[in-house]
């Protein structure tokens, strides 16, 4: 796999491409990474099956535009990603992976609920990793001219980890950005970072699982964990401070301001430098989150994902949901809120009028829908009673 072949680029365009007239243009493009690859070190074979018959995929243009990080509301984006359907499977994950997680955790000191949070929110547990060719999405932008720079020199970084062994093309899966494998990492992500846990000689991040989760701890560490302490606190504010979003002091300091944890509890480090934290403004939850929340954002830089990474953790490890609740009007879009009503009202429960606006007869409805599914009874319209209602409908 190591070894090189010499292909002048004009006998590659003969011989291995022939594009239809309407696909020449890609199939150019294809060609042109040729002579670097070759520089690098990719043989000519590894070249030719990475690309072999491929087209463009259209539908990753538009997915450009689709960002839910970015796109929804702190609340939305929160409660979707900590479903409680979310945090029973990380709890079982937890429980069959629990001898590799303590390894993991011991060899890198990372937290392995956290750990486990980003497998969760990257791709469900494994449970979808993509459902894209890193390789043809990531030669479609760059062609495109999306990012182009960038997405070119990922696609190299691609075919350095098919010329080193590491996996196939086509079992190289992931999402319309060519972030691949469990916890999704990009390929320069991939050959920075990615470990060999099982000792196979393979990083093998697709369908290795050990190798995934190890490889995001490692990812973590590199970045900066501070192992033993955690993301953040939900804390309780005193009037007026709400304004103090996003300044940074110690936790001493914060407490001197009046800042306390929502249960009572010490913070345990005073000198710990902390943020102040509001995701959906004065009425939501407060946080005041540590050096190890800038740490998650290196996977990707939002404070919803980091929020959700690190709110998951807490909840698979057994703690409690936020103690103050987000403000209900920023849960759902009319859209959803009109399909609770009418998936409501085809299972037999009388949610009214599908118009959006959840009143006591919809409350009643989501309540007697919680009850009878055996769930909790609070008959708030979140989405994981959609999402309930979706998997209700499914298995009718």
């Amino acid at each position: 796999m190591n070894g090189r072949t010499l292909i002048p680029r004009a006998a590659l365009a003969a011989t291995l491409f022939w594009p239809l007239p309407a696909l020449a243009d890609f199939q150019s493009f294809i060609n042109g990474l040729w002579p670097e690859a070759q520089r690098r070190g990719v043989p000519g074979a590894v070249f030719r099956q990475a690309f072999a018959g491929m087209k463009p995929e259209p539908e990753v243009l538009a997915l450009t535009r689709k960002q839910p990080e970015f796109k929804q509301t702190s609340a939305q984006y929160i409660v979707k990603r900590v479903s409680q359907l979310r945090v029973d499977k990380g709890r079982q994950k937890a429980a069959e992976w629990g001898e590799v997680l303590e390894h993991i955790e011991a060899s890198y000191g990372v937290d392995r609920y956290v750990v486990l949070a980003v497998w969760g929110n990257e791709t469900n547990y494994g449970g979808f990793l993509g459902g894209h060719n890193a390789l043809r999405a990531m030669a479609t932008l760059a062609y495109h001219g999306y990012r182009k720079d960038y997405f070119r020199k990922e696609l190299l970084h691609a075919l350095d980890i098919l010329a080193q062994g590491h996996t196939t093309p086509d079992n190289m899966v992931g999402s319309w950005a060519g972030a691949m494998g469990h916890t999704q990492f990009m390929p320069s992500s991939f050959k920075a970072y990615a470990v060999d846990i099982t000792g196979d000689g393979r990083r093998d991040i697709w369908t290795t699982i050990p190798d995934a989760l190890a490889s995001t701890a490692n990812y973590l560490k590199v970045h900066g964990w501070k192992p033993g302490q955690t993301w953040g606190y939900e804390v309780i504010l005193p009037p007026g401070l709400h304004a103090a979003r996003g300044q940074t002091l110690s936790i001493a300091e914060w407490e001197k301001r009046g800042v306390r944890r929502v249960r009572g509890q010490a913070f345990p480090r005073p000198t710990d430098q902390a943020r102040l934290l509001l995701p959906a403004g004065p009425d939501g939850p407060a946080l005041l989150v540590l050096p190890n929340f800038r740490v998650i954002k290196r996977y990707n830089n939002s404070d919803n994902y980091a929020l959700a990474v690190g709110y998951l953790s807490d909840r698979i490890r057994g703690g409690d949901p936020f103690v103050t609740p987000w403000p209900i009007d920023q849960l759902l879009d009319e859209r959803e809120r009109i399909e609770i009503q009418t998936r409501l009202n085809a299972l037999g429960f009388a949610a009214g009028e599908p118009d959006g606006k959840l009143g006591p007869a919809s409350r009643a409805a989501i309540s007697a829908f919680q009850k009878a599914t055996d769930t909790a009874v609070d008959g708030q319209p979140t989405p994981d009673v959609l999402e309930r209602l979706r998997a209700a409908a499914k298995n009718r």
